[in-house]
């Protein structure tokens, strides 16, 4: 049974994750943000924008599917699963938003904030 909850939670993960680029939009904040930029660093400022919501996103469903499996595995019941799914969720997100983004999007996000 827990290898069923495992599986289970790893295939809604990987279903998260595939989410298409192209259906990221930028907040009202961000599109504020990219609007306040110099101009011609506005496209590089939306595309750094979306790679980092990307990055979140990505973490998020990885954080989960792995915090549902050890849950799951080591817990050995749905409670477990799903509380170390949320933990590992939260986790993802944090770490993936940081990491969706490469040097330059970093100094292009500091110098328009």
């Amino acid at each position: 049974m827990r290898i069923v909850h495992a599986l289970v939670l790893a295939a809604f993960g990987l279903g998260i994750a595939a989410e298409p680029a192209s259906a990221i939009q930028l907040s009202a904040n961000d599109r504020a943000r990219v609007e306040r930029a110099r101009p011609r660093d506005r496209a590089e400022v939306a595309r750094c924008l979306r790679a980092r919501k990307r990055g979140g996103n990505k973490g998020l469903a990885g954080g989960a599917t792995a915090g549902g499996v050890l849950g799951a595995v080591g817990g050995g019941n749905l409670g477990s699963a799903l509380l170390g799914a949320g933990a590992g969720a939260g986790a993802g997100y944090l770490l993936g938003k940081g990491a969706g983004t490469d040097r330059v999007c970093d100094a292009v996000l500091r110098h328009n904030r």
